[in-house]
């Protein structure tokens, strides 16, 4: 980009290239600057970003295929690297965090994978990911797992094994409670066969108002 103005300004999020005779001169930061006769100047964006890294179909070891998704935020941390290095700085990241899913989570059980995906894999994509950004003037702060997603058909068996272990938990409760309440009478019997006296309390408790009681 050529400029024939007799300032320009350069504002917080961009870094200016200066080129003369196609080699790079100067990096110009925030703030008003003079052009040079000669010079070529590019414009770099060095804000930070957050790119989506579009779902990614992993084979596991028992045959099944997991779609996982990432969002990677990143910036730019050396304007002529990013410029420089390769026609598309931003796409050697998205390759590494590909790749970097595909090796944590291929060989792995679905459902071990899925786990591996949502607890421990974003720590290791960022790693690779930074490794491949700093070769190209990327540096990368975060890589997140977005989704993780079995076919249907095993989704629909989770769930089922998912409401079974629902309601064998509500049985279990359910008998929990009735042993309690049986071993509850069966101790409050045994205390009434032990003690006349309350038996007869009780039963008099029980009448209803009114009533006449004989005792023997």
């Amino acid at each position: 980009m050529s400029l024939f103005r007799s300032t320009t300004t350069v504002r917080s999020q961009f870094r200016l290239l200066e080129y003369v005779d196609g080699a790079l001169t100067r990096v110009l930061g925030p703030g008003r600057h003079r052009p040079r006769r000669r010079a070529e100047y590019e414009l770099v964006l060095v804000a930070d970003r957050i790119e989506t890294v579009a779902p990614q179909e992993v084979p596991t070891s028992d045959g099944v295929s997991v779609r996982v998704s990432a969002a990677v935020r990143w910036g730019v941390d050396d304007p002529r690297a990013f410029e420089e290095a390769t026609v598309d700085a931003s796409a050697v990241v998205y390759l590494a965090v590909q790749v970097a899913l595909r090796d944590a989570l291929v060989g792995t059980p679905a459902e071990d994978a899925v786990h591996l995906a949502r607890t421990g894999l974003a720590e290791q994509l960022t790693e690779a990911a930074r490794a491949a950004g700093a070769e190209v003037g990327i540096g990368v702060r975060s890589v997140v797992i977005k989704d993780v997603l079995l076919p249907g058909e095993l989704r629909a068996a989770y769930a089922d094994l998912v409401a079974a272990r629902t309601r064998g938990l509500a049985q279990l409760e359910a008998a929990r409670a009735e042993t309690a309440a049986l071993r509850s009478l069966a101790n409050g019997a045994k205390l009434l066969d032990e003690h006349p006296a309350l038996a007869r309390l009780r039963l008099v408790q029980a009448l209803p108002p009114g009533s006449t009681v004989e005792l023997g």
